[in-house]
């Protein structure tokens, strides 16, 4: 990898600005492969370089992808002056890192949703053209059926004229509430609700539980995080 100054290098954590990078410097805190660095302006292979600072090793990510347990009322942006964002729910050294939400969900529809400071992979699993399945699990006002289904299934035409691609709707309880699974290889404004009300069966609840190969992690509550592993951000990069 091509060599970096030890400044950003530290800084891209997310932990320490550049500033303080320097002042650690100083102070001979920040150690490379064992010996004091001399300088923030010394560059190292981020990858090849075993780095300490203030006795601990420093973890060097390229790119950081974590996956949040969004839960209802934050919105899907990096500010917004309506309410609170899901950065909100990221510690600090996580803010510095320039993630941003990789789509979006609604305020009030919970689960599955990444945060990136790659854009690139972000915006090609964004891409329509990628066909990236996003799940989701409803709970809707109403009694769903066969025919359901089948009008999903051949791309359905929303009131606005909007023309939805072939999505699949698999019923999992059916009666005065039904439980669902809506599976899209699109993701247009309310589009899971639009399709389920336009069928007469208005969302009650709803949970984005997968996007591409990666499964809502059960182990996370609510407005809580993971790092991805490597395997996982691998798996995006064979689906784009």
């Amino acid at each position: 990898m091509e060599k970096q100054r030890l400044d950003k290098i530290v800084a891209s954590t997310g932990k320490w600005s550049r500033r303080e990078v320097k002042e650690l410097v100083r102070r001979g805190q920040i150690l490379a492969d064992g010996a004091a660095v001399r300088s923030a302006d010394e560059k190292f292979d981020p990858e090849a370089v075993t780095l300490t600072v203030e006795g601990e090793p420093l973890l060097y990510r390229r790119y950081t992808w974590v996956m949040l347990n969004k839960p209802a009322g934050y919105l899907s942006a990096t500010e917004d002056g309506r309410g609170p964002t899901v950065l909100d729910l990221l510690p600090e050294e996580l803010r510095r890192q320039g993630l941003f939400p990789v789509g979006r969900l609604d305020r009030d529809t919970e689960g599955l949703l990444l945060l990136t400071n790659e854009g690139a992979l972000a915006h090609a699993l964004l891409s329509p053209k990628r066909h990236v399945d996003k799940v989701y699990y409803a709970r809707a006002a109403g009694r769903l059926a066969e025919a359901d289904c089948r009008a999903f299934a051949g791309g359905m035409t929303l009131e606005d004229g909007f023309q939805c691609q072939p999505a699949v709707l698999e019923i999992l309880t059916a009666g005065e509430t039904s439980e669902v699974l809506v599976t899209l290889r699109e993701g247009k404004f309310h589009q899971v609700k639009r399709m389920l009300a336009a069928r007469g069966a208005p969302v009650m609840y709803l949970e984005r539980v997968k996007m591409g190969n990666l499964v809502l992690d059960r182990s996370l509550l609510r407005g809580k995080f993971r790092f991805l592993t490597e395997k996982e951000t691998e798996s995006l990069r064979r689906l784009v």
